[in-house]
């Protein structure tokens, strides 16, 4: 069959390439996106959305038996349907799937369904089933095919006892007790989301503290938080080993300090990071570097090879959705030469993680800001001085925030707290404003609102606080 000619081809359809193939279309390129499996990717089908879906529910439990505490009763005892709560989330992720199919009908992007793989200078090979279905070519090809769960020797997922974010989405019934091996977002919002279902939950990081990433003091109050929850949580520790039985796992822990012990549980969620899909695109043969199981690029998603670019959890950290969907704006919009394309500006991506209570940042740590060489004013507000925060009855939180003490800027900003994924986005807004104290100072916060806390902060940090 000829090849069929396209300006520019997307291979892989999630957040990353859906949205830089629909961007495509707009600016008047003739387009093709290549995906294998599920338009959306993994964060729309298998990660992000499903995942809040989940966790919602856990919230609404959760609230439910706080219900006398907000002068509610409730006949009978509160209680829970698992596989209900699988079912919605299946039902979320099956909606928006549909939507991207929508989308990218609407903005006449012409879609295969397939594997594609580079196949000679601008062209790419759909395949199905082992054999060539279709072949693209095209000046520009963008790859977007994501990432996977990584393993390590011993601790490899069956899917049954040991599971993956995957597995651990659409359980077949809710396990008494659990064995989180990795504290990330991954391992932490499922950590959350089981131990407010009542299993008994136990986190090993191999770090010194649970997310890592985060400020040192945001991850003591998210430590803290969980500990009085009923979470059990070793840092500095590891798993040596996983011994499986009939319906439970055995896991050899490394405690430290030459301390060693074992626990039994009935599952094990392995969430120890990601690795790039970089297997059987053809990368090598068209002279495209990988490194650390990601395709290197520039702040626009160029690769070492011309004309082939890599963009979302495929061109490496952070492993976001918004990144990657943000990514794939800059990377095409270089490509049809827009005026005023800005490279990608890591330090601006907030990150955010939906556990109870919730956490955000965006920017410079304070460690890493002194780290950094930079002087540093910092300012906290805890939720309990905040109003709405009181008549929510989430008085548990803190909002920080870093700035430069010689120039003003905004390094960064640090929260856990009720509402924190929302919050973050002030701040971060503020970064690409490069927004300085002054202003920030000078800003009206809305009353009664959980951002006034932000307002607040900014304040603290120069002796201002005017509610503690």
């Amino acid at each position: 069959m000829a090849d069929q000619a396209f300006d520019l081809i997307v291979v892989g359809g999630g957040p990353g390439g859906y949205v830089a193939a629909i961007r495509s279309a707009q600016l008047g390129l003739k387009t093709a996106l290549v995906e294998r499996e599920h338009l959306g990717g993994i964060c729309l089908n298998w990660g992000c959305i499903p995942t809040k879906a989940l966790l919602r529910s856990a919230e609404i439990y959760h609230l439910a038996h706080r219900g006398a505490e907000f002068g509610l009763t409730f006949e009978g005892k509160v209680g829970f349907d698992l596989s209900a709560m699988v079912k919605r989330s299946r039902q979320v992720a099956a909606q928006l799937n549909a939507g991207v199919k929508h989308l990218l009908k609407k903005n006449k992007v012409t879609v295969f369904d397939g594997n594609g793989a580079l196949a000679g200078r601008n062209r790419i090979s759909v395949t199905a089933k082992g054999a060539e279905i279709a072949g693209l070519t095209a000046p520009h090809i963008v790859l977007a095919t994501g990432a996977r769960a990584r393993s390590a020797p011993g601790l490899e997922p069956d899917g049954k006892l040991v599971w993956t974010y995957k597995e651990a989405m659409v359980p077949a019934a809710m396990p008494r007790s659990l064995l989180v091996i990795g504290s990330g977002a991954i391992g932490i919002e499922f950590a959350s989301f089981y131990r407010t279902l009542g299993a008994e939950v136990t986190v090993v990081e191999m770090l010194d503290r649970v997310l890592p990433v985060e400020d040192e003091e945001i991850s003591a109050l998210a430590r803290k938080a969980f500990e009085k929850q009923g979470m059990r949580i070793h840092t500095s520790a590891g798993v040596k080993a996983l011994r499986k039985g009939a319906d439970s796992v055995t896991a050899t822990l490394d405690l430290g300090g030459g301390k060693a012990g074992e626990l039994t549980v009935e599952r094990v969620i392995l969430a120890i990071g990601i690795t790039g899909n970089v297997e059987n695109l053809g990368l090598e043969a068209a002279g495209v570097k990988v490194e650390k199981g990601h395709v290197a690029v520039d702040g626009y998603g160029r690769s070492s090879a011309p004309g082939i670019y890599a963009i979302g959890d495929l061109a490496g950290p952070p492993w976001l959705a918004h990144k990657a969907s943000h990514e794939g704006v800059i990377c095409v919009e270089r490509i049809a030469g827009v005026k005023g394309v800005h490279a990608l500006a890591i330090g601006n991506i907030p990150g955010c993680t939906y556990c109870h209570p919730q956490i955000a940042s965006v920017g410079l740590t304070e460690a890493r800001a002194k780290a950094a060489g930079r002087a540093v004013k910092v300012g906290r507000f805890p939720y309990v001085g905040n109003g709405k925060a009181i008549a929510l009855g989430e008085t548990e939180g803190l909002i920080k925030t870093v700035f430069d003490a010689k120039t003003g800027e905004l390094l960064g900003a640090h929260m856990i707290g009720a509402e924190a994924t929302e919050l973050i986005q002030g701040y971060a807004v503020a970064r690409t404003l490069e927004t300085t104290e002054a202003e920030l100072m000078h800003t009206v916060f809305p009353h009664p609102t959980l951002s006034e806390m932000m307002h607040e902060s900014v304040l603290a940090a120069h002796g201002r606080a005017l509610h503690i």
